[in-house]
């Protein structure tokens, strides 16, 4: 086949239609609507603000920390794929911190099924521990969700969640640490 003066053989066609397709069903999952449990969720409320001082780290101090993966997601704001993470099906008690500071970020029992492959959440644990951002990147407008103590990339925020709050915090799995219930 040949595109533009240039041959393409059957491997690299292959691959890019892979790439397309990837991108395209990364970008639907993550703008579409989501699968909740609707009335049977618990009803869970932000606690009052939780007590923290901010930390700023260089970049470089962050690449030491941080393992490539977690470096490219909370500091260059960054996406983990659909369905890789580690924490998409947790279905554990406990509660989810940053992982690059342990920040409390949402309780397990206001995490609920998106079918969107990230981890969701309808509302942060803290009223003060998630901060939101204007994103207007890859040709569309969407508010990012980061950590509120070391401007960590977590992910972001949609109107199309379950009750109480029809919210649904999309959140990339290696953003998070999850600390399981004694």
């Amino acid at each position: 086949m040949k595109i533009i003066g240039k041959e393409i053989n059957k491997t690299s066609l292959g691959l890019i239609k892979f790439i397309l397709i990837t991108l395209t069903v990364s970008m639907m999952s993550c703008m579409g609507i989501s699968q909740s449990a609707g009335d049977g969720m618990p009803l869970v409320e932000a606690q009052p603000s939780f007590e923290f001082e901010k930390i700023e780290k260089s970049s470089d101090a962050w690449q030491k920390e941080l393992d490539e993966q977690a470096f490219y997601v909370l500091r260059k704001k960054g996406t983990e794929r659909p369905f890789t993470g580690t924490y998409w099906d947790n279905k554990k008690e406990g509660a989810y911190l940053c992982a690059g500071c342990e920040l409390p970020l949402f309780d397990s029992k206001t995490k609920f099924k998106s079918g969107t492959g990230w981890p969701s959440f309808y509302i942060p644990m803290y009223d003060n521990t998630v901060a939101e951002e204007r994103d207007a990147t890859l040709g569309m407008v969407r508010t990012e969700v980061l950590c509120a103590r070391c401007d960590g990339h977590l992910g972001h925020v949609f109107n199309d969640g379950p009750k109480p709050t029809g919210l649904r915090y999309c959140i990339n799995s290696v953003s998070l640490k999850f600390k399981e219930m004694d």
